[in-house]
């Protein structure tokens, strides 16, 4: 099939973002997540451009400015948005013979939990105003999230079960059904499934960006837990134990490298947040790692050097945007290269 979703590492236009606001769960939070927010564009905007939507764009604009930021680098489009977690509503890119196209699959925030209607037409609304150039947009009828699924860009897929197969996605159809559909849409010859891994306090059902992440076709980063006391050990035991059973294209085991389990973060009603070091973000000869301030940010720091040997890793600390539940790769959508005009 002449089609693929390219790898996070493959060259890149951007990142799309949506900005937190006062009509969104932020709105409590703006002292703390606007800084935050500004120190990700400009980490960012030193390897590439940027697409941020936002209801008022002037603002953000003077917040960028004011911190030295080249708005050069940035494009700024006025849209009313629900939230701020664009891997998940986002276009995700396939390339094809004739160029880039834009997959728009339904988002109804992760099965229906929060409202999503606003969040759901950003593509669209992104097309229609010119951001993505001359691409086609193509719209596959299907509920999926960008954080669902990872690519190795060779034709693998890796993705949970808990999450594609929740009876609040796509009900109508069944396991096989959804593997043909998105081996179809995807350019893929195949979906790894994970049965078993979560994460306290996620509201995706387990999004594999959560929990392991292919670094290289033949290289998977992943979350290990080694405290038997803590809530997620057995479950994620048997993760990794899956894991080791994968093998590449090739047929050879993976390389897996592990990443730190932190320490448990919890909000200001004391329930716990899904800090996780999994979510980090591939851009152009960079990769940004989330940090939570605790001890165990070396080492997570340590190991995606050592799964990323050529790409700077650049800290962003993660606590504020874990305060809302998802981290750095949630917030975030990569553009492949071809895409933005």
């Amino acid at each position: 099939m002449n089609r693929r979703l390219p790898a996070e590492w493959e060259p890149q236009d951007g990142v799309l973002l949506a900005w937190p606001h006062a009509d969104s769960d932020w709105r409590d939070n703006l002292p703390e997540i606007v800084p935050a927010f500004v120190r990700m564009v400009a980490a960012i905007s030193q390897f590439e451009r940027l697409v941020i939507v936002a209801p008022e764009i002037a603002p953000v604009r003077e917040q960028l400015h004011a911190a030295g930021i080249d708005t050069a680098r940035v494009a700024l489009f006025p849209m009313a948005t629900n939230d701020t977690w664009t891997r998940d509503f986002g276009p995700i890119t396939v390339l094809e013979a004739q160029g880039p196209v834009l997959l728009d699959f339904g988002f109804n925030a992760w099965g229906l939990k929060f409202a999503a209607d606003r969040d759901n037409q950003v593509t669209t609304n992104l097309t229609r105003l010119g951001a993505f150039g001359q691409c086609a947009r193509r719209v596959p009828g299907l509920i999926l999230e960008g954080g669902s699924i990872e690519s190795d860009g060779a034709g693998t897929i890796l993705t949970t079960a808990s999450c594609l197969l929740s009876p609040n996605r796509n009900p109508h159809l069944n396991r096989q059904e959804i593997e043909r559909a998105l081996t179809s849409l995807l350019g893929a010859s195949r979906l790894l499934w994970l049965e078993n891994g979560y994460l306290a306090g996620d509201d995706t059902d387990s999004h594999i960006d959560t929990l392991a992440r292919f670094c290289a076709e033949d290289t998977i980063a992943y979350v290990r837990c080694e405290d038997p006391a803590d809530e997620h050990f057995t479950a994620l035991a048997a993760m990794e134990a899956e894991l080791r059973s994968f093998r590449t294209l090739a047929g050879r085991p993976y390389r897996l490298i592990s990443l730190p389990w932190p320490t448990a973060c919890h909000g200001d009603d004391g329930h716990r947040l899904p800090a996780t070091y999994a979510n980090f973000l591939v851009i152009n000869n960079a990769v940004l790692a989330p940090t939570y301030s605790i001890p165990q940010d070396a080492a997570a720091l340590a190991a995606l050097a050592q799964a990323f040997p050529n790409r700077e890793v650049i800290p962003i600390d993660c606590r504020p945007f874990i305060a809302q539940h998802g981290s750095l790769h949630c917030l975030t959508m990569q553009i492949p290269q071809g895409v933005l005009p």
